[in-house]
């Protein structure tokens, strides 16, 4: 049984706009050639860098992202509606306060008191489709009528730049961002289906070390960050290629297309032969395919709504056409897709 599959009954949802944020000024490759280390791992298909990324200030936090990404939102649809959302959903990659999630937080700087607020963390680059699972979910069966939804990923610059770190092989692949969702109980842009599945027997495969034996919060010497050996890429990049068209795919059988009649279709962007195997998967065009991934780098949970953003202030989706989006997490414990009928404002 699928209990992503909502009952015809239900009211639709859509995702009715979307909006990101990026911070500072592109940061090109060469900042990391210069403390780039001869290893083998540097030749990993993985880890071929993209041209430029953008990084967090050190003083900037997932909020005050969460906040500028909002502002194109609050533009187009009035103040009025973003200070009167009912769900308020967020997704930080690097928790700013490690007691406590952002959401209540963001809800104080958008004037909001939502009655549904939920920090999650367990999407990891599934993020953004997950919560759009969530959202509809209560949209759906309460007389909740809006959502906002945020993905922040912000370890580019507090992790990837650490003195141990930026001279490792996988150091110049992450760029920081944030991309937001609005979700309105209309039929303005429906959401046509969701699929998410859980893989637990993956959920140990991803390490964050210091280095050593010190925990990540206790002090002395060491770095934290998530570790990879060869093997363990190997698994991850034969699940990776395997579980994004996977959900996918289910999606576009429920709503009954063939993957080659997709509009665009947008995913994570780890790297780009993830990217180039997803799309063939499909037997889809590159152009139908659009990244952000030279500009931006890998941007975990944020990838999806930054290019959704980024394509749909360029003009080029199409209102009416169906945009695919799909992910998997961390390495590989969690995938996800969603279709929508699309007409988000711009």
């Amino acid at each position: 049984m699928d209990f992503t599959e909502p009952s015809l009954s239900l009211p639709p949802v859509s995702l009715a706009d979307v909006a990101s944020y990026l911070p500072g000024e592109p940061v090109g490759t060469e900042y990391f050639t210069q403390f780039s280390r001869s290893e083998r791992m540097a030749k990993n298909v993985m880890f071929r860098a993209p041209k430029g990324r953008h990084h967090v200030d050190r003083d900037e936090t997932a909020v005050d992202m969460v906040e500028q990404a909002v502002v194109p939102l609050r533009e187009r649809h009035g103040a009025e509606l973003i200070s009167n959302i009912d769900v308020l959903i967020t997704h930080t990659q690097l928790p700013t306060n490690p007691v406590m999630g952002a959401g209540p937080e963001v809800a104080r700087r958008l004037g909001m008191r939502p009655g549904w607020v939920f920090d999650v963390h367990n999407g990891g680059c599934a993020a953004f489709v997950h919560m759009m699972s969530l959202a509809r979910m209560i949209l759906q069966t309460t007389a909740a009528r809006s959502a906002l939804i945020a993905t922040v990923q912000n370890t580019a610059g507090p992790v990837f730049t650490q003195s141990e770190i930026r001279g490792l092989a996988q150091a110049p692949v992450p760029g920081d961002g944030c991309g937001v969702g609005l979700l309105l109980k209309n039929n303005q842009a429906p959401i046509l289906d969701i699929e998410s599945r859980t893989y637990p027997e993956f959920a140990g495969d991803m390490d964050f070390s210091t280095g050593s034996d010190r925990k990540y919060w206790e002090p002395g010497e060491g770095q934290g960050c998530v570790s990879f050996t060869e093997s363990k890429l190997t698994k991850v990049f034969a699940r990776g290629n395997r579980l994004v068209p996977e959900v996918a795919l289910a999606v576009c059988e429920r709503i009954g297309v063939k993957g080659c009649d997709i509009d665009t279709f947008v995913t994570n962007q780890p790297n780009r032969l993830f990217l180039r195997n997803w799309h063939d998967a499909l037997e889809l065009p590159a152009e139908r395919h659009p990244d952000t991934f030279d500009r931006c780098g890998n941007l975990f949970a944020a990838g999806i709504p930054v290019t959704l953003d980024a394509e749909n202030r360029a003009g080029r989706l199409r209102n009416g056409s169906i945009v695919l989006l799909s992910a998997f997490a961390h390495a590989g414990d969690f995938a996800a897709a969603a279709a929508v009928r699309w007409g988000a404002a711009r």
